[in-house]
């Protein structure tokens, strides 16, 4: 039985037609046809690329004179199931591997450059690949199973869109005692840069609301917004500030991670060079950790060519749009009353409303109105009341029932009391005037 011929060797005889379905050739009629054959797009198996250059057509060419289609077939590797990599590196790799087996092959890389291991282009991803896979320690890949149909796209430019994600992180140790922490995340789509990101005690709409408003003071204002589908992140006060900035707030199908590729794809790169790395009996609490992840986000995330990205790093992409950022203009200067919560009050009668618990007193000519209440909800403070107009009615202060002991309260105005004495002398001289005529002596006339 004849040996299958091998799907390269054909592809490689039909690029070769025209030189061997003739006869002899001069060697300057070779040439010419190998330009021309040299200058057509072809669609390469198991490649990328689209053209080939003439020094390989020639070469093609003559391996056929040779050896026929045979020859065309391409060589299998004398060291074919062995490694180039030093003992060094394969020494280094394998610990790092077996030290923490989710390590990626990006982070053994950089931990190999960082230890002088290796040269800064000197470890081939592919080859440290396929090293790993021959120690059967490289990670099976899961298909995706689902059948939804899936577009991938990317927005024209940045600050068009953004991604909001939260990712949960470890615990640490706070005031309260330890606490579990959560990673709330924004992603420009176009750049891949995080616009702001910061470890929360919870993942409610208002941790996203902290954060989304860091992120507008730091990378100006996004056009939509695309969240999950939870019911935090469904919170008036979330689709309030939303409204007031012109944001448009997109929620996710649930139960579909799939749609939020570019945030899962940044929280997998989190894991692997962040959390995998960071040493939690170090950590003395949420600030801290904090500062680390601002550090790694600035300094290496930011800086690190992007595959998606075309080799350009996230901060670079994004300084390109610089001319497309929204600026904040004259919302800066109310930006803080933007974010502030908004309660619905009646005052009652003592001049009071009440929040969480606690009673504030208003001015007292708001007794029987309806107000809005306005809060720092990050501070928990009660600020003011306006009306349900917006307008500012003034301040709110704590309610002191020892100090109004002794305060001073406000009465209608009376009338002057040349007017009252007026009002006295009127009366007696008609009630003289009527005893006059009736004939009635009065207690006066009597005494006489």
């Amino acid at each position: 039985m004849s040996k299958p011929l091998h799907p390269l060797a054909l592809f490689r005889l039909s690029v070769l037609g025209p030189l061997a379905s003739r006869g002899n050739l001069e060697h300057g009629e070779v040439k010419a046809i190998v330009r021309e054959l040299a200058s057509k797009n072809y669609n390469i198996p198991d490649s990328r690329r689209t053209h080939l250059s003439a020094p390989t057509i020639m070469r093609w060419y003559y391996d056929w004179l040779r050896g026929g289609i045979e020859a065309l077939a391409p060589n299998v590797r004398s060291d074919k199931g062995h490694t180039q990599l030093p003992a060094e590196v394969q020494n280094a790799a394998l610990q790092l591997k077996k030290d923490n087996p989710s390590r990626s092959l990006n982070t053994i890389i950089s931990m190999c450059k960082l230890q002088g291991i290796v040269a800064k282009d000197g470890l081939p991803r592919a080859s440290l690949h396929r090293f790993l896979r021959q120690q059967q320690l490289s990670k099976r890949v899961i298909a995706d199973a689902l059948t939804i149909e899936r577009r991938s796209f990317v927005a024209t430019h940045a600050n068009d869109i953004w991604h909001g994600d939260v990712l949960h992180g470890p615990v640490v140790q706070t005031s309260t005692g330890r606490r579990k922490t959560y990673l709330v995340s924004l992603l420009d789509d176009a750049s891949r840069l995080i616009t702001h990101s910061a470890f929360c005690l919870g993942e409610t709409a208002l941790d996203i609301e902290g954060v989304l408003k860091q992120a507008i003071l730091k990378r100006g204002l996004c056009s939509k917004l695309i969240i999950d589908n939870g019911s935090a992140y469904r919170a008036v006060t979330l689709q309030s500030i939303c409204a007031l900035l012109n944001i448009r707030l997109v929620y996710c199908q649930p139960y579909e991670p799939q749609g939020k590729g570019k945030i899962e794809k940044f929280h997998s790169t989190f894991r692997g060079h962040f959390l995998n790395e960071i040493d939690l009996n170090k950590i003395s609490g949420l600030d801290d950790l904090n500062v680390r992840l601002w550090a790694w986000l600035e300094q290496i995330y930011h800086c690190r060519p992007h595959e998606g990205l075309q080799g350009k790093t996230p901060i670079d992409r994004w300084r390109e749009d610089l001319l497309h950022i929204k600026p904040l203009g004259f919302i800066a200067n109310k930006i803080d009353d933007i974010f502030y919560h908004r309660h619905k009050r009646l005052v009652r009668k003592d001049a009071t409303v009440s929040w969480g618990g606690t009673f504030y007193e208003v001015p007292f000519t708001q007794v029987g109105e309806t107000v809005e209440l306005v809060v720092d909800p990050h501070t928990e403070t009660a600020l003011k009341i306006e009306s349900i107009f917006g307008d500012d009615l003034g301040p709110v202060t704590s309610l002191d029932k020892t100090t109004n002991l002794n305060r001073k309260r406000q009465r209608p105005n009376s009338p002057p009391k040349s007017t009252v004495k007026s009002g006295i002398n009127s009366v007696e001289l008609a009630l003289k005037k009527y005893s006059q005529l009736c004939g009635i002596p009065r207690k006066e006339e009597e005494e006489e």
